[in-house]
């Protein structure tokens, strides 16, 4: 299987802090978010909601997805997450599925 990449959206709730990273491992990823296990700005704000994420097979268009993002106006990230995710729900446990 060829490796995938997710540009992904934390929340600290709904309408909270909010965090945009890339990764090739996004259920190891949020094992470490959740755990608190790296210091930086989702441990000092309690950002461990996974509302959104995307999925990419190239580590560049991934990275260009996430710097595009980030550049995002709030608002519109917040449109994003609504438009996909409306109940803010923590999609970690969806992850599984991607696995298997």
């Amino acid at each position: 299987m060829d490796m995938l990449y997710f540009v992904y959206i934390l929340a600290s709730q709904r309408n909270g802090t909010l965090y945009v990273g890339v990764t090739n491992d996004l259920a190891r990823r949020m094992t470490e978010h959740k755990a608190k296990l790296i210091s930086g700005f989702t441990r000092q704000y309690g950002v461990t909601l996974l509302v959104y994420f995307e999925t990419f097979e190239s580590v560049l268009e991934a990275r260009a997805r996430e710097h595009s993002l980030k550049r995002w106006r709030r608002a519109w990230k917040l449109k994003l997450i609504e438009e996909l995710n409306p109940d803010w729900r923590d999609l970690t446990d969806e992850l599984n599925t991607l696995a298997a």
